[in-house]
């Protein structure tokens, strides 16, 4: 059943509301107000996709803690009650529709007067033995006839153009919404939507998936010796490289500041560590020069942590071990990449 909760019975709500506690209790949730609409809206069957993120969850004995009740309940309940993120319908779209509301009612009424003629033709059929006359009346309802159809096509053309720029003009908004407009890259919108999916797809399906982190080596002395302007643009080389470097089925993002980020479905942690080696030599072989002056910019250097996603662990516990993989590899020295498991070998020593 896909119905709202607004539109369901007192007594069905009861029985959803009594099952979603249970579950609740079973899986030791906290019973606050948001944890609550999560798994009524579960129980009830609203959203498949919450439905099938839980099951997996439930099956691979995920821990329901505060960071997954707060995950669930911020990408599959508040969207779809929070008012205030209702966007005004666009003025452009009104504009559209209030036209092709005036060309309907202009082809109605013509094709209703043009029945009252046909009607009028046939009525003097009748009672006339002269034809010219008739032949005259229905030459010219079929020359309007024909101007009101070239009118019509006309103006539904138009129509069907303002639409494709509106369509345009939305893939485009989407596509600035979810990229970071320095570099081109995925902005974190995008990065949490599509590692959210990546992990289901993982759990799911048994498949390996990967992710690796880049932080630019003494960031700082580019921006205090040659400028912002010298920053933004070793910034840009670093996303490009990383950018040409992943495949289509990967995700290139920025993460914050001097840190990307690179997600890597069905790499094991060997393959996206051969990965980051070629970014890093890859960077580390570029030259830059400074666009104002053609001065030559010290060789940029990268640090890059790697680490694999294990079983129904949360995305922020992932990508705190590739931060302390990436950590290491700038405390050992800078220009290099440390995987999780280099770390978890010294804690074992």
């Amino acid at each position: 059943m896909n119905s709202s909760p607004d539109e369901i019975d007192f007594d069905y709500a009861t029985t959803i509301a009594d099952r979603a506690n249970g579950f609740m209790a079973q899986h030791r949730v906290p019973p606050t107000p948001d944890n609550f609409s999560v798994w009524f809206y579960y129980t009830m069957g609203g959203s498949l996709t919450l439905k099938k993120t839980i099951d997996i969850l439930i099956a691979n004995k995920r821990k329901f803690d505060s960071v997954v009740n707060r995950d669930l309940y911020v990408t599959y309940i508040k969207p779809q009650h929070d008012l205030s993120a209702v966007e005004e319908f666009p003025e452009q779209m009104r504009g559209v529709i209030a036209s092709a509301q005036d060309f309907l009612a202009t082809a109605i009424s013509d094709n209703r007067s043009q029945m009252e003629s046909l009607g009028e033709v046939r009525s003097e059929c009748q009672t006339t033995t002269d034809p010219r006359p008739i032949i005259e009346k229905l030459l010219k309802e079929l020359s309007n006839a024909t101007s009101r159809s070239s009118a019509l096509e006309a103006n539904f053309l138009s129509t069907t153009k303002d639409l494709d720029e509106i369509k345009d003009s939305l893939k485009l908004a989407e596509q600035h919404s979810n990229t970071d407009p320095l570099t081109g890259l995925a902005n974190r919108r995008s990065l949490e939507a599509f590692l959210r999916d990546a992990q289901i797809t993982s759990m799911e399906a048994g498949t390996p998936l990967s992710i690796l982190m880049i932080d630019i080596d003494h960031f700082k002395k580019f921006n205090d010796s040659y400028g912002h302007q010298v920053g933004d643009q070793v910034l840009r080389l670093v996303a490009k490289v990383l950018q040409e470097s992943v495949r289509d089925c990967d995700l290139a993002a920025r993460y914050g500041g001097e840190e990307l980020i690179a997600v890597l479905p069905g790499a094991t942690l060997d393959a996206a560590a051969e990965v980051a080696e070629r970014i890093r030599r890859r960077i580390g072989e570029a030259r830059l020069t400074r666009r104002t002056t053609g001065e030559e910019i010290s060789s940029v250097t990268v640090s890059i942590g790697v680490a694999q996603f294990r079983m129904a662990e949360s995305a922020e516990g992932m990508i705190e071990r590739c931060d302390r993989a990436l950590y290491q590899a700038k405390r050992s020295g800078r220009n290099r990449t440390i995987r999780e498991a280099s770390i978890d070998e010294e804690i074992a020593a």
